[in-house]
């Protein structure tokens, strides 16, 4: 445990929080997109109708 301290706090001092804040951000927003995505095909093909007349 006390190495991941370490190494968190390495991180902090060489990026910076802002930065670190910047990045979270930006994962999440990514994140939440590509779920949308996926979530709009599956909405998109259950949506579409089939022609059943050939």
């Amino acid at each position: 445990m006390g190495h991941w301290v370490i190494v968190l706090f390495v991180v902090i001092m060489i990026f910076g929080t802002k930065k670190i804040a910047t990045v979270g951000s930006d994962l999440g927003k990514a994140i939440k997109g590509f779920k949308d995505g996926v979530k709009g095909d599956d909405e998109g093909a259950a949506s579409k109708p089939t022609d059943t007349t050939k």
